[in-house]
């Protein structure tokens, strides 16, 4: 089974307006590198999560193992652009990848311990928590750098396919779940707000005010 079966992947309709590049201040083009250097932790961690749970996976339910493994490449990739996008933005590898190595490990081995519901679960709750954080910085983004721009909104995309398949096979709710859930979802916003000094809040505020203006 592929990822991006019907109806999840689609053409990328942010309805956010580009008009002419606008000046880049300090400020700006500082928010930009941490962009890019979040971006590259998130991604070498999404790696390190499906990494373990196909080590584990290939040993209790090999089944999932494909379409584990098809994600997997999807991140590589992924951790490849923005790697290849960090020199032009004066940008470097984040300080705390140590943590985004190490915990993103530990979190695809445990979640993948307990179950096939666990992983996509866990998969669900980071996808979900990539794709707030994706739309925020193409908020910011639009109109400031148009290469960067255009390369993660492809990348959303095939965020978004990982979230739809992972939602799509979670078939246990419960309390737990929910909680578990909650649980790697708030993790990832608060790596996510480490690794850009606060900058995701600061995005993320002026997303919400953009849409109630």
């Amino acid at each position: 089974m592929r990822v991006t079966e019907a109806g999840t992947s689609q053409a990328f309709d942010d309805g956010i307006s580009r008009s002419s590049p606008q000046p880049v201040s300090p400020r700006d083009a500082l928010t930009i590198a941490r962009i890019v250097r979040v971006n590259h932790a998130g991604e070498y961690g999404a790696i390190r999560i499906y990494a373990a749970q196909i080590a584990v996976s290939s040993r209790f339910y090999p089944d999932v193992v494909p379409i584990l493994r098809e994600i997997l490449g999807h991140e590589v990739q992924h951790c490849a652009a923005f790697a290849a996008a960090m020199p032009a933005r004066n940008s470097r590898a984040c300080r705390v990848m140590s943590l985004w190595s190490c915990g993103g490990w530990l979190l695809g081995f445990f979640t993948a311990l307990m179950g096939r519901q666990a992983i996509w679960i866990c998969t669900a709750a980071v996808e979900g928590a990539v794709h707030r954080h994706l739309d925020d910085q193409l908020f910011f983004l639009a109109n400031r750098d148009a290469e960067l721009y255009d390369v993660i909104a492809e990348i959303r995309e095939e965020e978004l396919s990982h979230l739809h398949h992972a939602e799509s096979q979670i078939t246990t709710v419960s309390r737990a779940s929910h909680l578990l859930q909650r649980a790697i979802s708030n993790i990832t916003d608060v790596m996510i707000w480490l690794s850009t000094w606060g900058d995701s809040s600061r995005m993320a505020r002026d997303l919400r005010a953009a849409r109630h203006s």
